[in-house]
């Protein structure tokens, strides 16, 4: 370091530059070094994680395929009100033959028609038979009532109002669909009871979830207290049997539970074989929600069990052996001094189970029949098979939201600082 300083003058480095120039120069290139090895797992991030979720959120409301496949109708469907019970005019009709002829050539009325039929149905097959019929119309003649003629419905006011109401690239139908509700003439409400079925679904989840969660807590919190308080060499051995699932495929695991529940299975011919219950009455454990409780409870007891035992190995057993000498009996000495310290094991595996349960498709699929699925099975359902993809990306984000929710009401709670892994 230079003497300039004893001048009046600033603090040199070696090289003769400021002292503080060259300290901001060091600190730059520590942060560019940080940040250039972090850089591959900020992107790895990015790509798999924050890009999927956000496609998700944009899908969830994107409805761009009306607006650019019929741009002359819904610019001249402004003017039209639904309200007047009747169809709209031949300005539109023509301007509905316009966009189908386009549509028509590049193949697209199909696709438009498929999304509205997710509004109403039957619009999807009214787009197909006039998209076979739109070459034959003779545009030198009134168009409407040959629309008319190519399907009926064309001189449906409804059919109308939802090729209005959907004309905007941004739509919150999707959502209303997700949550059982509608909007029409009359404004948004619920669905018909009978067609309800996402909240249903939710619930169901949620509280599956929770059941889920507590019986993996009664039964993992016994064995991670042996384990843990066990000799090393008999905790080992014990551990691998903990761990041996997970060296097992999840379908195996699962499609042996199929095998197991069924009525005609090991346990219940078990049951029947000591006498517990008749032939006749055999129990109903497969295709139902005890079937999906069993199931995933075996699935999950690890992840109940590792974060338990990494901290109740870390709970001194001579808190115990204190409050026992003081006169507390054993199940104070548990209850006020030992289960107190093992919270933040508890609040570990019951966010790991929790989270883990509530988007589980594989299990709730083959053991959970109608009324053991989760909404993840619906999310798939509309991926991979209605492909209705705008709602499925809705359910998935109220599914994320409610996560979330949760997660908030967890930390207020309990408190996420508390929650350790050991």
């Amino acid at each position: 370091m230079s003497d300039a300083s004893a001048n009046g003058g600033p603090v040199l480095a070696a090289d003769g530059t400021p002292l503080k120039v060259s300290l901001r120069r060091a600190e730059r290139r520590l942060r560019l070094r940080a940040f250039l090895l972090t850089a591959p797992l900020l992107g790895f991030i990015l790509l798999t994680f924050i890009a999927p979720i956000g496609d998700m959120l944009f899908r969830s409301v994107e409805n761009e395929i009306v607006a650019d496949t019929l741009p002359r109708t819904v610019e001249a469907l402004k003017d039209w009100d639904p309200a007047s019970g009747q169809a709209p005019d031949e300005p539109v009709f023509r301007a509905l033959y316009e966009d189908l002829k386009v549509a028509v050539a590049e193949k697209k009325h199909t696709q438009v028609g498929q999304r509205l039929n997710y509004e109403k149905s039957g619009i999807s097959s009214v787009f197909r038979k006039t998209g076979r019929r739109i070459k034959r119309m003779d545009p030198d003649k009134p168009l409407k009532p040959q629309f008319v003629n190519a399907d009926k419905d064309w001189g449906d006011v409804e059919t109308w109002r939802v090729i209005k109401q959907f004309s905007p690239r941004f739509t919150d139908g999707y959502f209303l669909a997700a949550l059982d509700m509608q909007r029409d003439a009359q404004g948004v409400h619920l669905r018909d009871e009978k067609d309800r079925i996402y909240l249903t679904l939710f619930w169901r989840t949620i509280s599956l979830s929770a059941v889920i969660t507590g019986m993996c807590l009664l039964l993992g919190y016994p064995v991670a207290w042996l384990l843990a308080n066990l000799p090393a060499r008999t905790s080992n051995l014990l551990m691998i049997l903990v761990l041996l699932p997970f060296w097992t495929s999840l379908l195996v695991r699962t499609s042996a539970w199929k095998v197991l529940l069924q009525q005609q299975g090991v346990i219940n011919d078990l049951l029947v074989g000591i006498g517990l219950i008749d032939d006749a009455h055999r129990l109903a454990l497969i295709n139902n929600q005890t079937g999906t409780i069993i199931a995933m409870t075996h699935i999950l007891l690890p992840f109940m069990i590792l974060p338990l035992y990494s901290v109740m190995k870390t709970v001194p057993p001579s808190y115990v052996r204190a409050a026992k000498s003081l006169g507390a009996n054993d199940w104070t000495a548990f209850w006020r001094v030992y289960f107190p310290q093992t919270i933040p094991g508890i609040g570990a595996g019951a966010i790991l189970c929790f989270i883990l349960a509530i988007g589980y498709y594989i299990t709730p699929e083959l053991v959970g029949g109608t009324s053991g699925t989760f909404i993840s099975n619906r999310i798939a359902y509309h991926i991979s098979v209605s492909l209705n993809w705008g709602l499925a990306a809705a359910l998935g984000s109220l599914l994320l939201i409610l996560v979330l929710a949760l997660y908030w009401a967890y930390d207020k709670i309990v408190g996420i600082d508390n929650v350790k892994l050991g």
